[in-house]
């Protein structure tokens, strides 16, 4: 990392001498400025013909008060790199005490976020992926093949790519999604129609800003995806919470409500991985349409889920134009990419590009190439087929090697598992014994809007390898069996 470091020097009262050396005023300006961690630790400095042009003075001066830096251990040289600070402070940092500032108060929506954050369990360690949910075989995922693609847009790239990006996203991958829509999802759309977002969260956030008003009544399933209830009440609707049974969400429980909504995950229910039958989809279309309301179809897993018995989704169903059609990269390749879309109802398009555009703008446009020519070369395709296998392999190593510790339901599919302790211990304690020791598996309670909780730990296996697997479960197993 370099900067502007001559006016740092230049400011230091040890330059401002003049009866010194120019090397001894160089050398004592860079001790001060590290020492008091103006120059932070492991900052690589400029190199020394630079910094001698800068501060116009001889090479050989400014080598000359590197190498008394360099033999008092304050920075060290690297061959073909440079010199970097090496000094750490044994004074501990002291942070200066605000108790009598005032500030400008928090905003109700952030309040209302910081509230409903105990829904969150989220835990973002590298190196504690065993179990947590949502991800899938990320040591499978062809980084040599995507490295390639995305260096060959960068090669073949004009500058005027790096100016500003359509909110919508790029034509050419709007048109891939719709064509792989097609074949693996039965889904027939405009690619018009199509909305290019950073995931899931993303394109809620964008749907929730262009329909919900305070106050708005919308249905929920209970136990639902907690940031989307995060979302949609930070937004000040009314949440109303609707129960799922074997058949997905009880909508027949609602009546005489008129709501914006319904939010629901009928691909592999979320959490508890029910699949929305065949009656009840049409159930759901025709409230929606007596209500005069909308539906957003959150297929967040389709392939793990819906790849062997497939199901129509709701969109496909629908004859009114009334399902908003939501979907994720994120999940099937790795989250760190940040690519999803939505397909939404032509009146919705320009209302939501419009809040698009003034708000998070575009998603990176060498993304998007690289992942439309990832489709269009047939990688996605074969990565389908590999993540799946390794997936179902991987969950019946799972179901056997914890199946001491719990009771697992065989409808569950998808990226995660619900397992049903057989050991007395609420779900909450459990999660934070196993988190201490490197383990992450969400407690289920967390995912209901009620007050009414089952328990059970939300535990993901795909990205876990064998000899990881076999480790971690065999901990799992003595902290939670208590042997």
């Amino acid at each position: 990392m370099h900067f502007n470091i001559k006016n740092l020097l230049t400011e230091t009262d040890d330059w401002k001498i003049e009866d010194i050396s120019i090397y001894k005023k160089l050398y004592n300006s860079f001790k001060t400025l590290i020492t008091n961690q103006s120059i932070p630790n492991k900052t690589q400095l400029p190199p020394t013909r630079v910094l001698a042009n800068d501060l116009k003075i001889s090479r050989s001066t400014v080598v000359k008060a590197f190498d008394l830096l360099s033999f008092e251990r304050f920075i060290i040289p690297k061959k073909g790199s440079g010199y970097y600070v090496n000094y750490i402070s044994k004074e501990k940092n002291t942070v200066n005490k605000t108790e009598n500032y005032q500030y400008p108060k928090i905003s109700k929506r952030a309040k209302l976020f910081e509230k409903h954050k105990y829904l969150s369990t989220d835990n973002f360690s590298k190196t504690s992926i065993a179990f947590r949910p949502g991800l899938p075989p990320l040591d499978i995922f062809p980084i040599h093949k995507w490295k390639q693609l995305n260096n060959l847009y960068w090669r073949e790239t004009t500058p005027t790519n790096l100016s500003y990006a359509p909110s919508q996203g790029i034509e050419e991958l709007r048109i891939s999604i719709m064509n792989y829509l097609r074949v693996y999802r039965n889904i027939d759309c405009d690619h018009n129609q199509i909305i290019i977002t950073s995931g899931s969260l993303h394109s809620l956030y964008l749907i929730g800003n262009s329909l919900i008003n305070k106050g708005d009544k919308i249905l929920m399933e209970n136990p639902t995806f907690p940031r989307a209830y995060n979302l949609f009440k930070s937004l000040r609707a009314d949440v109303i919470p609707c129960n799922i049974d074997k058949n997905g969400i009880s909508i027949s429980e609602i009546k005489n409500i008129k709501t914006k909504f319904i939010y629901t995950t009928p691909s592999n229910q979320y959490p508890l991985g029910i699949k929305m039958s065949q009656g009840r989809r049409k159930e759901v279309l025709d409230w929606v349409s007596k209500n005069n309301s909308l539906i957003i179809e959150d297929d967040y897993d389709h392939e793990f889920s819906n790849w062997e018995n497939p199901t129509p989704s709701l969109f496909s169903l629908d004859n009114e134009s009334r399902v908003i059609y939501i979907g994720t990269f994120n999940k099937l390749l790795h989250p760190s990419l940040r690519i999803g879309y939505m397909i939404a109802p032509k009146y919705l398009v320009n209302p939501i590009k419009s809040i698009y555009e003034q708000s998070s703008r575009f998603v990176p446009v060498n993304l998007q190439a690289t992942l439309n020519e990832f489709i269009k070369k047939d990688h996605l395709n074969k990565h389908i087929r590999s993540v799946i296998e390794t997936s179902n392999h991987r969950r019946v190593l799972f179901t056997d090697q914890t199946k001491n510790i719990f009771n697992i339901d065989n409808h569950y599919s998808g990226l995660h598992i619900i397992g049903n302790l057989k050991a007395k211990i609420e779900d909450q304690i459990a999660y934070q014994k196993l988190l201490k020791n490197g383990i992450v598996a969400y407690p289920l309670s967390n995912y209901y809007i009620t007050k009414e909780k089952k328990q059970g730990l939300v535990l993901g296996f795909s990205s876990v390898n064998e000899k990881t697997m076999k480790e971690k479960t065999t901990s799992m197993n003595l902290l939670l069996n208590n042997k």
